[in-house]
């Protein structure tokens, strides 16, 4: 056990031993084989180290063979582009020099039909002169090329001048109507485009109109603008008013913002934009205050001949012998007849005045800088303007003329054209925007002097309707409606057509702190007050003119008349709902009136009346024979109610009561007064024996009485 313990550690010790051998055994041959491998690798790199330094050696020597070769190669391609830049920038000098030559056929014949090719002809000629001033200044080219840009600009100056004049048309007026009406049927309105040149030429006009800005320095074109543009614009709505001449008076009024009609050639066209007034009813109205201030204020003719109211229709419009004075007077009809013409037109140039400056404006934006644009424009409207202006105050002056010759129905004419330029100011304000103030003020100016004008007028008509004087032969024999009246409503019935605008007109007159504001409420007041002073100094002039009559009774039937008339015009034309805005009994005051005339006229047949009274009528029995006395007195009364009752119905027969209504009212009346009477006297006398022929003087029977009394009034009878 002891041998064998000792054995084993001995053994182990021998194989750790062989181990540890093999491996170092192994280590020296890694060992021998790293630094075989270092030897190989120094034999390399010191082979790569003599090639390279070998291959350095090379490089050095190419580079000192190579870069003189590159450099003198580098110079001589420097060199190269040298002589092309200098061969080039002779070659565009030289061009300098045969500008005006190469271009000169071109200049020649102008741009017209080839404007681009034209403006390159220019362009080139213009960096000649550039060149010429920057390097050679006084060379005598430089005055060549120089008289060829000013030639080439003139000619352009000319095209412009020449497209403008040979294209620039005036608008025909209908497609000028087009454009100043709206169809009310369409929802959405068709703007009517005013295309004043072709396309092709205003792109032509608008090139030539940049270059002359920027490069011809000339701004003598915008007044070549202007000029022509103005003539045309001119032209345009003189052209109008030719129309509205040679055509209105043939084919009827034309549609317009004035008159509701529709053109016949274009029946789906158009609507007026804004009634203004319909031609002719003025002037009817005009014709009725002719005759009245040329009979009724100058004293040359009786108003007898002028009976003013014969009777009345079912709308109550007065049946005028005037009908009969105009086609007596044709000459003077046919010249109303102009005159409305020329309101009617005038009222149609205001409004295509604003629209085709609108369109001018438009058109001129696209050709004129900006900064021109506005003065441009105020220079191109201004002789349409103040062609305009001048028509309206000519209008002005000849209605100051007839104010001062007492014909107030002048106003008439100045109410349409009036309430026109109002309801068209804010329109035409927006359109002459940046205007100098002159040409803004020539409208404003116009309105305040038919303002001041129309106002002068109302308040003298007032006037003349107070004084009008009572002239025996200027009164209706038949008591009918007077021609003062007739023409005071029928001038009231006007305003209340412009009842705005003449309640403006009396406004702009006013001083007063409560006039400053000028409401459509304060107007109206103004023309209900003035409306109510004129049916006052009608009233005490008519008062004054029944006067006249020696009978009292063809007193009370006229001023009955009188104020029939006025009260049922009042009522039928709606003047009175302007009349009560101050005078609220103003109906019930002209009934009272009325029926006070009506008692007055009664008070006439009490002569007759009182002959069939108890008065003085004897007492009797029945059977008792009348004393002569007695039988006389009746027989007197017979004879005062026959003698009575004759003359009464001989005078009345040719009086006048044209309201049908109130004259069978007063007919049926008396008729029932007198005719009662009548009856009971002949009753209190049927069995009276008076005289020996009864029917001497019991000569009518109550039913004659009565169908009398229901012929007066009535001259045909």
């Amino acid at each position: 056990m002891g041998i064998t313990s000792r054995m084993v550690p001995t053994e182990d010790a021998s194989a750790r031993k062989r181990e540890i051998e093999e491996k170092l055994k192994q280590e020296q041959e890694t060992l021998s084989f790293i630094r075989e491998n270092m030897e190989k690798s120094d034999q390399l790199t010191k082979g790569m180290v003599s090639i390279l330094s070998s291959f350095e050696s090379r490089l050095m020597q190419l580079e000192n063979s190579i870069i003189p070769v590159h450099k003198q190669t580098e110079n001589l391609q420097r060199l190269q582009e040298n002589v092309d830049k200098t061969l080039s920038c002779m070659d565009h000098v030289i061009s300098y020099y045969h500008v005006a030559k190469d271009t000169d056929r071109i200049i020649r014949e102008g741009p017209t039909g080839r404007l681009d090719e034209y403006l390159a002809c220019i362009a080139k000629i213009q960096k000649a002169v550039e060149y010429f001033q920057d390097n050679n200044p006084d060379s005598p080219e430089l005055n060549t090329v120089k008289a060829r840009f000013e030639k080439g600009k003139e000619l352009l100056e000319a095209e412009f001048r020449s497209l403008l004049t040979r294209y620039s048309k005036p608008v025909p007026p209908i497609l000028i109507l087009d454009a100043i009406t709206v169809d009310e049927e369409l929802e959405v309105q068709e703007d009517v485009v005013l295309e004043h040149l072709p396309e092709a030429v205003l792109q032509d006009i608008i090139c030539i109109a940049g270059w002359l800005v920027e490069y011809g320095r000339n701004q003598d074109f915008m007044n070549v603008y202007f000029q022509i543009r103005s003539n045309q614009l001119d032209r345009s709505i003189k052209g109008l008013k030719d129309h509205f001449r040679k055509n209105s008076a043939s084919s009827g009024i034309l549609y317009s913002p004035a008159v509701p009609t529709k053109r016949k050639d274009t029946p789906t066209k158009k609507a007026p934009k804004r009634p203004v007034y319909i031609p002719g009813t003025i002037r009817k109205a005009q014709n009725l205050l002719k005759q009245y201030s040329q009979h009724g204020l100058d004293g040359k003719k009786g108003g007898s001949n002028l009976t003013p109211l014969e009777g009345y229709d079912h709308d109550l419009r007065v049946k005028h012998p005037s009908d009969a004075l105009t086609e007596k007077h044709g000459a003077a009809a046919g010249k109303d007849d102009v005159l409305d013409i020329e309101i009617d037109s005038y009222i149609h140039c205001i409004t295509a005045f604003v629209k085709l400056a609108q369109s001018e404006y438009v058109l001129l934006a696209e050709i004129i800088p900006e900064h021109h644009q506005k003065k441009t424009f105020d220079s191109l409207i201004q002789e349409a303007l103040d062609n305009l202006m001048l028509e309206g105050d000519n209008i002005v002056s000849a209605a100051r003329r007839a104010i001062m010759r007492h014909d107030y129905s002048a106003v008439l004419t100045i109410f349409p054209i009036l309430r026109h330029l109002k309801m068209n100011k804010s329109e035409f304000d927006t359109t002459l925007q940046g205007t100098a103030a002159s040409t803004k003020n020539k409208l404003p100016t116009l309105i305040t002097s038919m303002e001041t004008i129309g106002a002068k007028a109302l308040e003298e008509f007032a006037d003349s309707i107070k004084n009008d004087p009572d002239k025996e032969y200027n009164m209706p024999k038949d008591g009918t409606v007077h021609e003062l009246t007739s023409n005071a409503i029928l001038f009231l019935q006007q305003l209340l057509d412009f009842h705005e605008t003449a309640g403006a007109m009396l406004a702009s007159q006013e001083t007063s702190s409560s006039a400053s504001s000028y409401t459509s409420e304060f107007n109206k007041r103004l023309l209900s007050s003035y409306i109510c002073k004129v049916l006052g100094n009608l009233q005490l002039n008519l008062l004054s003119k029944s006067k006249v009559y020696e009978d009292s009774a063809l007193s009370a039937i006229f001023l009955h008349n009188n104020y029939n008339y006025i009260l049922k015009s009042l009522e039928k034309s709606e003047l009175i709902q302007l009349v009560t805005v101050t005078q609220k009994k103003a109906e019930s005051s002209y009934r009272e009136l009325i029926e006070q005339q009506i008692q007055m006229y009664q008070r006439s047949w009490l002569k007759v009346t009182e002959h069939l009274t108890d008065r003085n009528m004897p007492v009797f029995q029945p059977g008792t024979k009348l004393k002569d006395k007695e039988r006389q007195v009746i027989k007197d009364k017979f004879k005062g109610f026959n003698d009575g009752l004759e003359e009464l119905c001989k005078i009345q027969k040719g009086w006048a009561i044209p309201d049908k209504e109130q004259r069978d009212f007063i007919r049926q009346a008396q008729r029932r007064v007198v005719s009662d009477a009548y009856r009971a006297f002949l009753q209190r006398c049927a069995n009276i024996s008076f005289t020996k022929n009864p029917e001497k003087y019991h000569k009518y029977r109550p039913e004659e009485v009565e169908e009398m009394i229901e012929k007066l009034f009535d001259t045909s009878a």
